[in-house]
């Protein structure tokens, strides 16, 4: 990525926005990349831009916790894909930051999710936490399950 490229923005995308580098990024040897849940209404798509062009997407959804069964307002962050041409632009961290933002403004009070051993620390340093021993996806690869506890905002 050249240094004369413009800010990361952040927008809310239909979920086939996110398909094309779900395929590239999550699933380079095939393998679903349209999930059931991708159309729900409560589950919102993100998609981070550079100069216009899609460079990241994420998917954030409620769903309950299998770590954490006692949170009552769970959401699971999902397909997070980001271009490796533009890793460490702020992207992913700006994805994390909106949807946290979106999710505690729904009344939600944990995100979790299924994260790669690869990506873990780039979760840690969003405040994640890791709450599960390894585990194998088969096709996928080695995962972590990590939580985030929110603080849902409350109107004044």
């Amino acid at each position: 990525m050249s240094d004369e490229a413009g800010p990361v923005t952040v927008d809310e995308v239909p979920p086939e926005v996110t398909y094309e580098l779900r395929g590239a990024i999550l699933r380079p040897n095939g393998g679903e990349i349209t999930w059931p849940g991708d159309e729900d209404a409560e589950t919102f798509h993100l998609a981070a831009r550079i100069d216009g062009r899609v460079v990241g997407v994420v998917r954030f959804s409620p769903a309950p916790c299998p770590w954490r069964p006692l949170a009552s307002e769970a959401w699971q962050l999902r397909g997070m894909a980001t271009d490796t041409a533009v890793r460490g632009s702020g992207a992913g961290r700006a994805m994390v930051e909106n949807g946290l933002q979106r999710v505690a403004a729904r009344g939600g009070d944990l995100v979790w999710c299924d994260a790669r051993t690869t990506a873990a620390g780039f979760y840690e340093r969003m405040g994640f936490t890791v709450v599960t021993d390894e585990f194998d996806k088969p096709g996928i690869g080695p995962h972590l399950g990590m939580c985030k506890d929110l603080v849902p905002l409350t109107p004044r």
